[in-house]
This record gives C-alpha cells, structure tokens and sequence, in this order.
C-alpha cells in the first residue's frame, strides 16, 4: 500500500434509514478516514434488508466499485460496518487481485487510535483492544481455510495446529498486558482514594468526539491540552482545577477519549480503568455539539455508552451545550405555549392542572402532539435543534449554553457546577 491510503467508503444500510443519516454517516467515516491521514476518492452507499453472507456489501456493487476504484488509483476500501471474520477475508481474497485491501469501521477505528496514542498506558490500551479484535477473525478465517481445503490429511491438521498456536501467543500477550495496565490500574484508584481522603470534588467532561471537550477543559482550567478539528484528536486523560468563589475551594476536572457510534466493545473494555474517572466522578459534564443536525442521536450514544461503563441514572449530570458562537439564523423555536415561563430555570419542572380531558386538547396541553410534530419535522428535515428547543427537551440534565471559543457563558457553567456540587 502507498504511504498516503487512497479509500473507497462503502456503507451499506438498512432499507428504512432517511437519505440525511446515511450521508451523515458516510461523512463521519470520511472525517475518520482524513484523521487517519488517509483521501477519500469514491464513497458510496448500498440499501439492503440483509447484508451479503459472504462479502457483506453485493456482489455486483463490488464489482462496480472495484473497476471505479482501479481507474482512480484506488487501494483501500472501508466497509462503514462491523464484518464477521469470514466477510474480510473473502473481501480480501477478491481485493487482492486489484492491489487492494479490505477494512471495516473498526480497523479503521483501532489504527487512528494506535497512532494518536502518546502514553504507555494508552498504547497498551489500544494493544489490547487490537488483541481481542483479531483474536476470533484469525480463529474464524482458519476455519474459513479448513474449509476451503475440504480439510484433508496433514494439511488440514497442521494448519489447526498453527491456529492453536496463534491463540496460545496472543493469550499470552494479552495477560501480559492487562498486567501492567493492572499496574496504571492501582496507581489511579490510590489517587481516587487519596482526593475522597482529602474531600476533594471532580467533575468529568466526556462526550461524542469532537465535540469540544478539549477546548472547554482549556477555558475552565487554563491548560493548554492539544486541540484540533479532528476526531479523537487526543486519547490520553487531562487533568486540570477550577476555582469555585462560591465554595471558596477548587475541583478536580478531568477530560478523556471521545465517544463515537459504533465504538468497538474490546476499545470500550480496554480504556475502562481510564474511563474510571468519569464513573466515579461526583459530577459529569455531557459536552455536546450545539450546531450538530444529529444532536440526538449523539446524545444517545454518549448516554448509552456511559451506560455501559457502570455510570447510574441518578449520576449527577449537566448537558453543557458548546459550540454557541457558530449557531447563526437558526429556524424559530418551537416550544410548547404551556412549557414557557418569564424566568424558567433548568431542571425546573413547570405546573400543569393535575386531570384533563381525554382528546387532542390534552395531548397538546400535555405535548404529546407538538412532540411529534417535532419527530416528523426533524425526519423530513434535519436541522440545528434551536436552544430553546434544547433547553425544553434537555431540562432534567440543567442544560446551560457556552462557547469554549470565545467564553460565552463560561461564568453561567462555573455557577452551575456550584450549585450541583
């Protein structure tokens, strides 16, 4: 392969996915691609009801997207989708005759990661994940061989034998791995118990990447943390202080890897004791993308994520909407009439009579209509969410609104990181 990867991007999807969402996520896996340091040349999209079983995206779209690609110097080609052992290897089996190869999501994911990695203990988190990753493809593709073979005689033995073997090796090195990251392990759960100790507060950022995590741990802190327009940008924990006149005391602050749909489990367990942080911290700041279309659905990520991690409905949590200065003319807000008030306060529920009558003036009242005049609007168009809209949807997460760029409302989110601590 030539040092700069030339790429195909195939994304193939369900039949019921809307046309935005799927360009949405072609653009993402470009974004990954361009952090990689990789060029995008074809990009192209396949609408099935069931993968292929064999290569996973049809037969004769491979074949159209494998000429196109040979014409335009093409080398790589990216499957926006997780494949079974046996898919990437009958890829590459095809593939190898046009001097090609075959990735999916998750390699693509595991080489940005290995090669933003800065610190030891980084560098054996992405290790680790890499070894669970490959681990059942290289168990499946020796069977997808067996296979192939018809599995006679000697040869098929010996190459069960040489699966043996790569899986003896690659367990051995995955425990020599986990025990020095047991090491990193203990060392920061005697630094958690050291600031419960001494009553010390943290607060954790997290969020979908790119998202602005970074440049607000700047604003707060004052650090000078790496900070660019790319997606994980920076994998490693940050750590800095803020100052609370009101409590008249200082917080820890703490800021780590970056979420992202379809983050690969095995990356997910092997960054744990680092997102050990964010689990245990007394407070968790949500940054999310204010002028993103898919502000939801990212939401829902991150959220599903923390789950994962252990984190509880009841964790103290405030959304912290970023990226102010680059909302422009966004559409009116459409807020329910009975939800506004002179002074409304986040987290605040707002009175309603307590029965009403059954019919559409209830489901307004209750707004239950409007929300789904909402969904259907958000479906045909995708827009910014408007902030106010924003506030209303996010209330129970005490939403504040700043621009880590310019410092818009910095002093609102100190204040409310007061009240909630």
């Amino acid at each position: 392969m030539s040092p700069i990867p030339k790429a195909i991007l195939v994304d193939v999807i369900p039949l019921d996915v809307p046309k935005y969402e799927a360009e949405e996520r072609l653009k993402e896996l470009e974004n990954l691609v361009t952090t990689y340091g990789g060029v995008v040349i074809i990009k192209t999209i396949q609408k099935r009801g069931v993968p292929d079983y064999s290569t996973f995206v049809g037969k004769g779209k491979l074949e159209e997207i494998m000429q196109e690609g040979q014409e335009k110097g093409a080398n790589l080609l990216i499957m926006n989708n997780i494949l079974k052992p046996g898919q990437l290897f009958n890829l590459n089996e095809i593939l190898r005759k046009k001097f090609m190869e075959a990735w999916d999501r998750i390699d693509l994911i595991l080489k940005i990661f290995s090669k933003h990695a800065q610190t030891t203990e980084a560098k054996l988190q992405i290790e680790l994940a890499k070894i669970r990753h490959m681990g059942p493809r290289i168990f499946g593709m020796g069977q997808e061989l067996a296979q192939q073979r018809g599995g006679r005689g000697a040869v098929a033995g010996q190459g069960e034998t040489n699966i043996e073997l790569m899986k003896r090796h690659l367990q051995a090195q995955e425990l020599s791995i986990q025990k020095k990251l047991k090491h990193y392990e203990l060392i920061r759960a005697g630094h958690r118990l050291r600031r419960r100790r001494s009553n010390l507060l943290t607060a954790a950022i997290v969020g979908y990447t790119n998202a602005g995590k970074s440049s607000l741990l700047n604003a707060l802190t004052g650090k000078k943390v790496y900070v660019a327009d790319k997606l994980f940008a920076t994998l490693d924990t940050r750590i800095g202080k803020i100052y609370l006149p009101q409590k008249h005391k200082e917080i820890l602050i703490s800021d780590t890897i970056g979420f992202i749909q379809d983050l690969p489990p095995d990356l997910i367990q092997a960054f744990k004791s680092t997102l050990a942080e964010t689990v245990e911290a007394d407070l968790i700041l949500h940054v999310i993308d204010v002028a993103d279309p898919l502000v939801e659905k990212k939401i829902t990520v991150v959220e599903d994520i923390l789950t994962q991690l252990g984190t509880t409905s009841g964790s103290k949590k405030i959304y912290v909407f970023n990226k102010m200065d680059l909302v422009r003319r966004l559409p009116p807000a459409i807020i329910d009439e009975t939800k506004k008030t002179s002074d409304p306060r986040p987290g605040t529920e707002l009175p309603r009579p307590s029965m009403l009558k059954a019919g559409h003036t209830a489901a307004e009242l209750l707004g239950w209509a409007e929300k789904e005049r909402l969904i259907k609007e958000r479906r045909k168009n995708p827009a910014p969410i408007p902030p106010e809209t924003l506030k209303i949807m996010y209330s129970k997460f005490h939403p504040i609104f700043v621009s880590a760029v310019t410092g818009q409302n910095l002093d609102g989110l100190k204040k409310a990181i007061e009240r909630m601590l």
